[in-house]
């Protein structure tokens, strides 16, 4: 478990700001939002990133039956507050085995969506072809909202992304097979609204996902 910031884009070290420069820098993408040591699955550290985001924390709330909240990550600093979150849940797949859903808001740019995604980011871009129907569709704070399948991913995995509340939401779901979940019209609740139901969150162990 990695012990300090880094690139959202990469995981790569990033350095702090100082004498040469006011923001944190990766050497391979510049400027970036450093992405925050990930912490075991808890309330506590729910409401941690809650209280300090800017974006969203998307959550399927509630989670379906036997599905836990399995890890989170934020990207931004003290200064600046969260710029991306990433979710994660795990809970039994809809064609048997065990699921895995990962939840990223973020602003444009920021990168963490497309590392999870397994592309090159920092925005789905070409990959969602938005002129056509959407594939999917959930229900994010009350409002419907399309998401489109993102191509070119790695086989693992099916990746979809749209936009809600005017930043990127993405979905990204272990194994492919397992993307059958979002065809069930997911009702996502950004944990900002939630209040003391934050408490009541099931908390399981730690993904590996939300550390790749």
């Amino acid at each position: 478990m990695r012990g300090e910031p880094s690139c959202p884009k990469c995981g790569g070290r990033v350095r702090a700001p100082g004498l040469f420069a006011d923001s944190w820098q990766c050497d391979l993408h510049g400027t970036v939002h450093p992405l925050q040591p990930v912490v075991p699955p808890s309330v506590e550290a729910l409401g941690v990133v809650v209280s300090r985001t800017h974006v969203p924390v998307w959550m399927p709330w509630p989670l379906p039956i036997g599905w836990l909240f399995t890890g989170i990550a934020c990207a931004g600093d003290d200064r600046n507050g969260g710029r991306a979150t990433a979710v994660a849940c795990s809970g039994p797949g809809p064609l048997g085995g065990v699921g895995e859903l990962l939840l990223v808001a973020e602003e444009l740019g920021v990168g963490l969506g497309a590392r999870y995604a397994g592309i090159p980011g920092p925005d789905p871009g070409e990959r969602m072809s938005v002129d056509k129907p959407p594939q999917a569709k959930v229900l994010a704070a009350g409002r419907p909202t399309p998401l489109w399948h993102v191509e070119g991913v790695p086989e693992d995995r099916a990746v979809f992304a749209g936009e809600a509340r005017g930043l990127w939401l993405w979905a990204i779901v272990w194994p492919e097979l397992s993307g059958l979940l979002m065809y069930d019209e997911l009702v996502l609740t950004d944990l900002r609204d939630a209040g003391a139901e934050v408490e009541l969150v099931p908390c399981g162990a730690l993904s590996p996902r939300i550390l790749s």
